[in-house]
């Protein structure tokens, strides 16, 4: 009886995990020229906090990553982290480098199914890209992702550059990528659209 006291004891006082984030990105995400602790999914876990849902962000994004160099990845990084939730951020390099939008589509369902099977949620962020390559491209780029969201009935949240970019210096000079001054807004932006779908205690 005592020894059953002690357990439930040390059941009710342990510490509960909290779940884990893990995101899947590119320069967008992985602080490209910024010290990493500046990046936005190393402010996530502070602003998931102050709204009540702390969560653990494991940040696997890798500069100039396409959704094809995602999809090699992933494999191993949803068996080192072991993530609940899993956020997509790719798709802007292959739209950069002009690949056919049914090649991202078929990486990004590849990608969304293997976080499945490893009981992980996945959720995608919509990307849009520069109307560098014509209106035609460009609109059937955007559309893979809400096509890709809805087949796989999982959850699409805004691409976060679409406000950035209209904020007088937070973008770099190279007009693709935020600076600095621009995460903590960018954590925020994420960390509200994320909350409605979380599953936390």
């Amino acid at each position: 009886m005592r020894l059953f006291s002690l357990i439930l004891i040390l059941l009710i006082t342990a510490p509960v995990k909290a779940a884990t984030l893990m995101i899947v990105g590119d320069s967008l995400s992985a602080g490209y020229q910024m010290a990493i602790e500046k990046a936005w999914p190393s402010l996530l876990p502070d602003v998931l906090a102050d709204k009540n849902q702390p969560l653990d962000v494991v940040n696997a994004s890798i500069s100039g990553d396409t959704s094809g160099n995602g999809l090699e990845r992933l494999p191993g990084l949803l068996s080192q982290h072991s993530p609940d939730y899993v956020l997509f951020e790719l798709g802007a390099n292959d739209g950069l480098r002009g690949f056919p939008p049914n090649l991202i589509e078929n990486n990004l369902n590849q990608m969304i199914e293997l976080a499945k099977k490893s009981g992980a949620t996945p959720i995608l962020m919509q990307i849009h890209i520069l109307p560098n390559y014509g209106k035609r491209y460009t609109e059937a780029f955007a559309a893979v992702y809400p096509k890709v969201a809805d087949q796989q009935g999982i959850a699409l949240i805004p691409f976060f550059l679409d406000q950035v970019i209209t904020h007088p210096g937070w973008m770099k000079d190279d007009g693709l990528h935020p600076k600095a001054e621009a995460q903590p807004w960018i954590a925020n932006f994420v960390a509200n659209q994320l909350i409605n779908h979380l599953e936390l205690p």
